[in-house]
């Protein structure tokens, strides 16, 4: 009763000061919108919904573009080389599978599920982290170009991680 009574008085208001509608007509909709006590709610639930879908597509991107860039570096190693050719298998195994697990983390039908690809898609961000560091410091990788992809990895590692602590409800979003 309280709200009806609210609303009324605002379209009286709006309706006194003679507000054309026609030039703003979002105005009137969004004051009475702001006497809706469940606006603010359905307005915040949006802008995570809104945020949650950036940051997915965020992650899948940046995932992605992490590893095009492995697969780049890693043609540019001696492949002639047996210790790089191993190491350059396994980082290209361990690289390709955190997008990989991110993209099945997102068709899964449970949050456990989702949860265990995201955990997943970490620990290959981790073993990533390992490989790369055995090229830089055997001098077999560019160190620049190893330091760049060494920092998006744990850019990636991080965020993850950060996820599934939110996700187990270890820690607030």
């Amino acid at each position: 009763m309280k709200i009806q009574k609210a609303k009324s008085e605002i379209q009286n208001c709006i309706s006194k000061f003679k507000v054309n509608t026609k030039k703003t007509p979002s105005l009137k909709a969004l004051v009475l919108q702001q006497a809706t006590p469940g606006h603010k709610i359905q307005r915040a639930k949006s802008k995570m919904q809104s945020c949650s879908s950036k940051f997915k597509s965020d992650i899948k991107k940046r995932a992605f573009t992490y590893a095009l860039d492995l697969i780049k570096f890693m043609d540019e190693l001696d492949n002639k080389d047996l210790s790089v050719q191993v190491i350059a298998r396994q980082l290209l195994l361990s690289g390709t599978s955190v997008g990989a697990n991110i993209i099945e983390a997102q068709a899964s039908s449970s949050k456990r599920e989702f949860t265990n690809f995201i955990d997943y898609s970490l620990k290959s961000a981790n073993e990533s982290k390992f490989w790369l560091a055995l090229l830089r410091e055997s001098g077999k990788g560019e160190r620049e170009t190893v330091d760049a992809l060494l920092s998006e990895t744990k850019e990636l590692a991080n965020i993850l991680a950060s996820s599934i602590l939110t996700l187990k409800g270890k820690r607030k979003p």
